[in-house]
């Protein structure tokens, strides 16, 4: 084993959320050391390549999961309210970034998409109208617009509407403000600008094992994947942002934060289509209403997406399923993070999400003709040959010890770390690459107490509604939005 390398900071995964993290740090302390460990050869290769999620900038514009329906028939927003004022942080640390040259080519990764909700049949119609009165006093969702006309349908989404039988009332919510992004392509830029000013990143590395040091900081066992050798880093901070490798990492580790979690993986596929005229007959991301048991932004969508300046279309996603816990990862991924300490929660899920898996296996079932017959709800005239079936990423959702150490099932994300600060990681998925800014916040804070203070005042240059709730500062979040909308180039778009 070759000697020992010193650095400040190790990212382990080099995908959106340590590109983020980096790129913080780069831009508050410069003189840091920083070194990005990838197992693969790219960056954003696993979770945020653009082939491996679904790419909408989520806001909670179309997402009808954020916005349920309460018992008595009103319309809880408070999750998309959330899930908008975490994205507009995002939005702000982009468009800082694209003014200081951090990030290089905004095109290459971003695009304004409307974001819209589709339902049919006369309940949905209902709950549409009902859910747009209820964002309306919300200064983030106030230009959503409550579509029942079929003409105007037609008009605003002609491939959707083509043979479709308007005698079955429909209704649209349509948000232009949505974007499309490429997170694969956002975070080659990102891990570019760390790499520019002096950070180093070792791909094709894959980390063995993580140890504490008896004088703080850790110890990082790391293979070449390629030819075997082994070398070791020493690091003050370490951020496990591995996707579904975090788990396992963290469980290396030894901090006792992690005892009682555990992952259940679920797969996706997609159907994708790049038939020129098909794709000019739609340009939005059309969301429906989420199927009985299915995971949350697990609802079929019908998506336009930019991947390298090409336009796609791309429609799903359908369940599936694999013991894996990267898309590239081993099929003992599964056994190999099951510990005493997470078998009963894990068991205890699997006796109450019987709805969720009898979902999934629904949707293994489903043969390639009933994929495209799925797909017939959003185009009608859609015919197999145009399109094209194509396996996304894997998605690791946290389990964690519950009441009575039941297991809880969890479809966001979670920071798990070590109390000393020395060590966090990110489980969970969605909408954590929309979110990526704000949770990378929350380390920053979290991990550097001592230090926080004294860069808030560069944060907030960064990010001008750091501290500040935008859905109660209508005249601030319109200022904001306008700035961002032009650094983001996404008034022109």
């Amino acid at each position: 084993m070759s000697q020992r390398t010193r650095t400040d900071v190790v990212l382990v995964g080099a995908g959106i959320m340590s590109a983020t993290l980096g790129a913080l740090l780069r831009r508050l302390e410069p003189d840091w050391s920083i070194t990005v460990i990838e197992r693969l050869d790219g960056v954003g290769a696993e979770s945020s390549s653009p082939w491996n999620n679904a790419g909408t900038g989520h806001a909670g514009l179309c997402e009808m999961n954020y916005t349920p329906q309460r018992p008595d028939g009103t319309i809880d927003i408070s999750k998309a309210v959330l899930v908008n004022e975490q994205f507009q942080v995002t939005r702000q640390f982009w468009a800082y970034a694209v003014e200081n040259g951090m990030l290089t080519d905004v095109r290459d990764f971003l695009n304004a998409v409307p974001h819209v909700s589709y339902v049919r049949g006369a309940d949905g119609v209902e709950y549409l109208r009902r859910r747009r009165d209820a964002l309306a006093s919300n200064p983030l969702f106030a230009a959503t617009e409550l579509i029942l006309d079929p003409d105007e349908f037609a008009r605003r989404l002609p491939l959707m509407s083509a043979r479709r039988d308007f005698t079955e009332p429909v209704a649209l919510n349509w948000s232009a403000d949505g974007t499309d992004v490429d997170f694969g392509e956002l975070s080659r830029q990102l891990v570019g600008y760390c790499v520019r000013g002096g950070a180093t990143a070792w791909f094709g590395h894959q980390v063995l094992n993580l140890s504490p040091r008896s004088d703080g900081g850790w110890t990082i066992t790391v293979a070449n994947r390629r030819t075997g050798e082994k070398r070791q880093l020493t690091a003050k901070f370490v951020f496990v942002g591995a996707g579904g490798d975090a788990l396992p990492l963290l469980q290396k580790s030894g901090i006792r934060q992690i005892r009682g979690f555990a992952g259940f993986p679920i797969g996706g596929r997609f159907l994708r289509c790049t038939n020129p005229a098909l794709t000019a007959g739609h340009r939005a991301k059309v969301y429906g209403v989420p199927s009985p048991g299915a995971p949350p932004l697990g609802a079929l969508h019908l998506d336009l997406r930019f991947v390298h300046g090409k336009p796609w279309l791309v429609f799903g996603p359908y369940a599936g399923w694999s013991p894996k816990f990267l898309k590239h990862g081993h099929f003992s991924d599964l056994a190999r993070s099951i510990r005493l300490g997470n078998l009963v929660p894990m068991l205890g899920v699997g006796a109450t999400q019987t709805t969720m898996l009898a979902y999934l296996l629904g949707q293994l079932r489903l043969s390639e003709p009933e994929r495209v017959r799925v797909l017939r709800q959003f185009v009608p005239a859609a015919t197999d040959s145009d399109w094209e079936m194509t396996v996304a990423g894997q998605r690791v959702q946290v389990i964690r010890r519950g009441r009575r150490g039941r297991g809880v099932l969890e479809f966001g994300t979670s920071l798990v770390g070590d109390a000393d600060g020395s060590i966090i990681g990110l489980l969970g998925g969605s909408p954590g690459a929309s979110t990526a800014v704000p949770i990378m916040l929350e380390v920053l804070q979290t991990c550097f107490a001592g230090r926080y203070q004294s860069w808030l005042p560069q944060l907030k240059e960064m990010v001008p509604s750091l501290g500040a709730t935008l859905s109660d500062e209508p005249v601030l979040y319109e200022e904001l939005r306008s700035w961002t909308s032009r650094a983001l180039q996404l008034d022109a778009a």
